[in-house]
């Protein structure tokens, strides 16, 4: 028990030092041991990577889940370590809407049958979301969140610990140059009292004596000053070390964000790659049907510079035409500019606007147009019309 009201009054004496340092320092009234240079740049370089470490995870979080109330209930359940349950996403959502709706219109219909093929889609849409979010959560919102729970916080702690002991620096120093002032007084004032009748009259003379007196016991203290002052300034000094090594590893940090970026970056891809097929697959579904809408479907090509669209292969590597396209009814056809039926021999993905896609075994109308190509042809699915090589048609009696 003695043991703990001693550490405690030492430790309320340290801590009153402190105060009273840094409070003085604060108004000017006493000196401030300052950190080098490459010390405080290294300081200011993990005050920023945290800074935009935690911008940077809120970003991610809103990208991946737009919806604020959800991103509560996940951290609640995070907080109270409970499971997150399973929730089925908008595009999910949707998919069982059409999918539904598609079986109420009755599969065999033309409406029916696309919002089923529309709906299935939007669910494997769902999945790879889904798929998205957690490889992204994994591999490159965890490690951020790692670095600014773990390594910034012991970074801070260490921070915290280096600064307490450059307080005890500086009250250190603050302590041993009150001693020194003190000492040089006592020497110029301590002389022999005079001797005497005239001793009674100097009485004020003994009051400045016992005065100077009490000024001596300072000089027993800067001995004990200095031994101090050393400790503190080895403290300070191991403090300062172990810092800069913290804070050195912001580099590894660095590397190590980079890695995880690279991963979120080709789980981008991954995903966007994913979903644009499934799309494309559905528009060479919906594009068999008689009843689809206009030529919207070469909006994707028009309007995706940035993503890879299939293009149609060089004249070079089309196939060889059939042996019934070099009979007289191709040249009956450009002869009289009227239309034909023809079957599509192979699939076939529009490169432009102007052109048709094609697929496999389906039957379409088309005609010759003058000044077009000779490779080409203008066909005709429904309300949708577009150039379409020769080489994947077989013209029907």
């Amino acid at each position: 028990m003695e043991f703990n009201v001693r550490r405690l009054a030492a430790d309320a004496g340290t801590f009153l030092s402190r105060a009273v340092q840094f409070t003085e320092e604060k108004f000017g009234q006493a000196e401030k041991t300052e950190l080098d240079a490459h010390l405080e740049t290294l300081l200011s370089r993990a005050e920023s990577t945290k800074h935009w470490t935690e911008k940077i995870m809120k970003q991610t979080e809103v990208l991946l889940q737009p919806n604020p109330n959800v991103r509560m209930e996940d951290f609640l359940y995070e907080i109270l370590d409970k499971k997150v349950p399973m929730r089925a996403n908008n595009h999910e959502l949707l998919g069982e809407c059409m999918i539904d709706s598609g079986h109420e219109f009755g599969p065999g219909t033309a409406y029916g049958s696309a919002l089923i093929k529309c709906g299935e889609t939007e669910k494997l849409l769902g999945s790879a979301e889904k798929e998205f979010i957690q490889s992204s959560a994994i591999n490159f919102l965890t490690p951020f969140r790692n670095f600014i729970e773990g390594d910034f916080k012991t970074i801070s702690k260490e921070r915290k610990l280096l600064q307490n002991k450059r307080l005890d620096l500086d009250a250190a120093k603050n302590r041993l140059k009150k001693a020194r002032v003190a000492d040089a007084r006592s020497a110029e004032l301590n002389s022999s009292p005079p001797l005497g009748e005239e001793y009674v009259a100097h009485f004020s003379y003994m009051l400045s004596f016992l005065h100077v007196r009490w000024l001596k016991l300072w000089t027993e203290e800067v001995q004990q000053a200095e031994t101090e002052l050393r400790i503190a300034q080895s403290e300070f000094d191991r403090q300062a070390e172990i810092t800069r090594l913290l804070l050195e590893g912001i580099s590894s940090t660095h590397a190590h964000h980079l890695r995880c970026l690279n991963d979120f970056v080709d789980a981008q891809a991954v995903y966007y790659a994913q979903c644009y097929q499934y799309m494309v697959n559905l528009q060479k579904q919906l594009g068999s049907f008689p009843s689809t809408f206009s030529n919207n479907n070469q909006t994707a090509g028009s309007s995706s510079a940035s993503i890879w669209v299939p293009t149609a292969q060089p004249a070079a590597s089309l196939p060889a035409p059939p042996p019934s396209q070099t009979s007289p009814a191709l040249n009956e056809l450009r002869s009289t500019s009227g239309t034909r039926r023809a079957r599509v021999l192979y699939d076939y993905d529009a490169a432009s606007s102007s052109e048709l896609s094609l697929l496999a075994d389906e039957v379409i109308t088309v005609s010759s147009v003058p000044d077009m190509d000779s490779d080409w042809l203008m066909g005709q699915r429904g309300n949708q019309t577009g150039k379409v090589p020769i080489t994947y048609l077989e013209l029907l009696n």
